[in-house]
């Protein structure tokens, strides 16, 4: 048998084009249909923006009786893809998921698919040596530069048994799908981005705000002893504890002018999933506004250096002049936000833009000096199992079945 409860109907009753499912360690959320969608404004400052769009449809939902007053669905990276948050017609809650031990992996591929690397493994390896000379000669000090798996299949993906495997292999962590506008052009088709993210950006409740960023990584080993030691060295590695205090700086600095008091703790703990293992500081503060949302807090905060690096403008160019492709949602954020500003927002990692019979996954790593091509190349390779585990697929990203 599968999970039991509310919470795992929920589960069952997510349907890709009409659904927005959302669990975390503590509450599982299904939302459902369209009552109304926040409008898009691009150009500069449309994030900043975005918080006042949601407040007012929020509140026209609220004049016209709706009784489901909050806003779900995908920030992206940047302002120039458009945010997709609605309303929901009905909205669901119930306790954390449970899965009994051992229950088999429900592979949601029924045929054959073809992998394809975007870029290319050696087109990577020589992006994170660009990035490498852009430090050496300027004042960047950290860049994150993704790579994308194109997944291609015979016959439909079935997301309900991806997002199901997601859930049950990290229970931890925020596991999330949530509807995408079809690109203008495209013939016909559904479009979600599924996935399952260790990373919470922040949240909200009531005066109470929680940020949880993660930066550092090293790959889990099957080996217990192996897998300790690893986790002990990344605990230790001057690299990776400088890329972690890039970004804690960075968020404190974010959250600190809306918070009458911020606890940001002296040094970084281990976290892990089914697959990596992270430095994690959890980062606390008391709102001195009960007026500021959830959503104006993650827009202040995005995109973090975990994410995006550090200075944030020179860390966004030199990802727009080496990443071949467009990230789309892919490190945006995820959540909710209802009438009072309380909501949750996840960091979009671990993850993959779904159509009827294509995935595109990504992962990506943070470069600062002292990172090495090879082993940024190795730890997305680690990053993607979370995606490829869920599929039924291994370890084998860039091969085809």
């Amino acid at each position: 048998m599968g999970p039991q409860t509310l919470a795992a109907q929920l589960l069952e009753s997510y349907e890709a084009g009409s659904s927005f499912f959302f669990a975390t360690p503590r509450r599982t959320l299904l939302a459902r249909g369209t009552f109304a969608t926040v409008p898009h404004v691009g150009g500069a400052g449309a994030l900043a923006r975005l918080p006042e769009r949601v407040t007012a449809v929020l509140n026209d939902a609220r004049q016209a009786d709706h009784d489901i007053p909050v806003a779900v669905g995908a920030v992206p990276f940047d302002g120039s893809v458009p945010a997709q948050l609605v309303v929901p017609l009905t909205l669901q809650r119930a306790g954390p998921l449970a899965f009994e031990q051992d229950v088999p992996v429900q592979r949601p591929l029924s045929s054959s698919y073809t992998v394809q690397p975007v870029p290319e493994p050696a087109a990577y390896l020589n992006g994170v040596a660009q990035a490498l000379k852009l430090m050496q000669d300027g004042p960047l000090q950290k860049v994150v530069l993704s790579r994308s798996l194109h997944l291609n299949a015979a016959a439909p993906i079935d997301l309900r048994k991806l997002l199901r495997n997601l859930a049950q292999r990290n229970p931890s962590g925020y596991t999330f799908a949530a509807d995408l506008p079809v690109p203008d052009g495209a013939h016909g088709g559904l479009r979600t981005l599924i996935g399952a993210s260790p990373e919470l950006l922040v949240s909200r409740s009531g005066f109470q705000v929680v940020a949880n960023p993660l930066a550092g990584s090293a790959a889990r080993s099957p080996d217990p002893l192996e897998d300790q030691e690893r986790a002990a060295a990344l605990l230790k590695s001057p690299k990776d504890l400088h890329e972690h205090a890039l970004v804690i700086d960075a968020v404190a600095e974010a959250l600190r002018p809306y918070c009458k008091t911020l606890h940001v703790p002296a040094g970084p703990s281990l976290v892990n999933t089914a697959t990596m293992w992270h430095l994690s500081s959890r980062i606390t503060g008391e709102l001195a506004d009960p007026s500021i949302s959830s959503l104006t807090l993650a827009a202040a905060m995005h995109p973090t250096p975990a994410v995006c690096g550090y200075p944030t403008r020179l860390a966004h160019q030199a990802i727009g002049s080496i990443e071949p492709f467009d990230r789309g949602y892919y490190t945006g954020t995820v959540g909710w936000c209802d009438a009072t500003g309380d909501g949750q927002w996840a960091v979009t990692i671990r993850c993959a833009e779904a159509s009827e019979r294509t995935l595109r996954l990504f992962a990506g790593a943070g470069i600062v000096v002292g990172s090495t091509p090879e082993s940024e190349l190795a730890e997305t390779e680690a990053k993607f199992r979370t995606m490829l585990h869920a599929m039924g697929l291994g370890q084998s990203a860039g091969a085809s079945s």
